[in-house]
């Protein structure tokens, strides 16, 4: 048996919290991020943040900090928050603040909309810009303009309702490797997404909608690793770039620090975020990072604040210095 429950039009909840006022500023950081993708702008990307997020206080508490931060780097990078709403799932699992806001296991989607929007919202009156994953393809009309940065991640990589999807999104999207370290299923969804595609989906209204887009010309390669070990190496982004040049793409890269370039190891980020740093094609990184380093369990007594809950974090003391760093290594360069 099948149960269904309604939830709001993407159009009703964006009447209930609208986000007209901020619609400049983060256009703004769009085309920030387009500068530097596009090599107009020397400033390195750092997309950090937790893993997911599950808890607006601490989120909040991140974001503060983070605004901080970018007042004393604004010249040599640009800092982009890791938003992430929705858990892909390789078996089972919590799947998200966007379905179980709660915690308890109960979907609520609708709560799980309207909190997540919130959250957005209150990010943009900060001036944080916002990246989040894609997963839920119909999603994205719900919080979309609200977002500066979008992934594909590396289970829907090769989904071709995702390359779709990116095809119409209104900010620079990035495409990650496949979990088994393929870079080509990657490269061929750049290569999808930057043309027009034709798919169904739903419109603002809720209904099933055919849609047309333009294709995205800001897709980009993300690198995570794959089974078969780390692919931030030298050698393999100058065969990434290859790839990309043989299918016409962008050949600038964005690393992930994390996951499997890592080793699923937070302490080895800080290795990877400086070996990558003076890669010329490298534009861009993404830290998995939170106000405490490791990990929990949902199922514990009492959870820890600031502590994640899905892949484990650096801590913001860490994050800070890397920062920290990487600014001063990137002033020096330029005197």
């Amino acid at each position: 048996m099948k149960l269904t429950t309604p939830l709001i039009t993407p159009r009703e909840l964006k009447e209930e919290l609208p986000s007209r006022i901020w619609q400049d500023r983060i256009n703004l950081f769009r085309q920030e991020i387009k500068n530097s993708l596009n090599g107009k702008d020397d400033r390195l990307i750092a997309v950090l943040g937790p893993c997911s997020i599950h808890d607006p206080v601490s989120t909040l508490e991140y974001a503060t900090r983070l605004q901080k931060l970018q007042r004393e780097v604004n010249d040599e990078i640009l800092l982009v928050m890791r938003l992430y709403f929705e858990k892909p799932r390789t078996t089972l699992g919590w799947r998200g603040y966007l379905t179980d806001p709660f915690l308890n296991g109960q979907l609520d989607p609708l709560n799980g909309l309207k909190k997540a929007r919130r959250l957005l919202l209150e990010l943009a009156e900060l001036g944080v810009p916002v990246a989040t994953e894609f997963l839920t393809p119909f999603m994205p009309l719900y919080y979309e303009d609200l977002i500066s940065w979008g992934c594909i991640g590396a289970r829907t990589s090769a989904s071709p309702i995702h390359r779709q999807l990116a095809s119409g999104l209104s900010m620079p999207c990035g495409f990650k490797n496949s979990i088994e370290g393929c870079i080509e299923t990657a490269v061929q969804a750049l290569y999808v997404a930057s043309k027009p595609q034709e798919y169904l989906s739903i419109d603002n209204e809720g209904r099933v909608a055919f849609v047309e887009t333009e294709g995205n010309s800001h897709c980009h390669l993300v690198l995570r690793g794959g089974k078969n070990g780390p692919n931030f190496q030298r050698e393999k982004l100058f065969k990434a770039q290859l790839l990309l040049q043989e299918y016409e793409l962008n050949s600038r890269i964005m690393v992930d620090c994390s996951h499997d370039n890592s080793g699923k190891d937070h302490t080895k980020q800080r290795d990877v975020f400086f070996s990558t740093l003076n890669e010329p094609n490298v534009f861009a990184v993404m830290l998995e990072s939170h106000l405490f380093e490791g990990r929990q369990n949902l199922d514990q007594e009492r959870l820890a604040y600031g502590v994640s809950l899905t892949d484990s974090c650096i801590g913001w003391s860490e994050t800070e210095d890397l920062i920290f760093e990487a600014s001063k290594k990137a002033h020096c360069a330029t005197i």
